[in-house]
């Protein structure tokens, strides 16, 4: 292979690229998403600055994706903090736990998500919507929503899911010390609100070294949403670079 063709080229292993190089669509796209209250000094230890925290909020979200372009059915769970940047409200991606390692790669590789390897599942059990995750052998979430109990206005849906979305782009060079450290922004686009509920819930998390969404502990449940979507994820840009002075 000449030089000039390397760059043509998305991903490693050369010849056997960990993700497809597809721009995903995401169909029938399923979310339980439960808002509670927890501790502010907990938040604040987490949350990067330049963003801001007004109420010490996290939104813990299981989706099981009904299909997604180059990489099929999977699902996936993990916590969002609600932020402001610059004046404007969105969410810290916090944690990320899949159960397909290309989306998991191309996540991380190609974008900025936070996702590492875990098993979370999405299904109803006796009139209760249940999500839960485990890492390894080891529950480390339980949340309960009664099963489409009020329906829930689609605009107030699309609202819920496509505010500006932040994350950390970290790249080390082979010295060990940054290459890339960004503050970057996404939104989802192309919403198309299939179906949506409210109702009652509740969440556990239990404590776990490696998967440690516990240490943003569970102390009033505000809200609970099942939405079902189709939606597209806009490529991410940087807004803010922690390497220059």
């Amino acid at each position: 292979m000449q030089q000039h063709d390397i760059a043509h080229h998305l991903a490693t292993p050369l010849m056997n690229p960990a993700y497809p190089p597809v721009v995903p669509r995401f169909t029938d796209r399923e979310y339980l998403n439960i808002v509670y209250r927890t501790d502010r000094d907990a938040l604040r230890a987490v949350v990067p600055e330049p963003l801001e925290i007004d109420e010490p909020l996290v939104r813990f979200e299981v989706m099981r994706m009904g299909d997604v372009t180059g990489y099929g059915p999977y699902t996936e769970a993990g916590q969002a903090i609600p932020v402001r940047y610059e004046g404007e409200r969105g969410e810290y991606l916090h944690a990320m736990y899949l159960d397909n390692f290309p989306a998991t790669a191309s996540g991380r590789e190609a974008s900025a998500y936070p996702k590492v390897a875990g098993s979370p599942a999405l299904y109803v059990d006796h009139g209760a919507l249940v999500g839960v995750l485990d890492h390894g052998t080891v529950r480390v979430a339980t949340a309960t929503m009664g099963y489409k109990h009020h329906e829930l206005d689609p605009e107030e849906a699309a609202a819920q899911i496509t505010v500006p979305t932040f994350m950390l782009k970290l790249v080390p060079g082979f010295d060990g010390t940054a290459q890339v450290a960004q503050l970057v922004r996404t939104e989802i686009s192309d919403v198309v609100v299939k179906g949506a509920w409210s109702g009652p819930a509740r969440l556990q998390l239990f404590e776990h070294v490696l998967a440690p969404l516990a240490d943003l502990p569970v102390r009033e449940i505000v809200s609970a949403a099942h939405i079902l979507t189709d939606l597209t994820l806009a490529p991410v840009r940087p807004v803010h670079d922690y390497l220059v002075r």
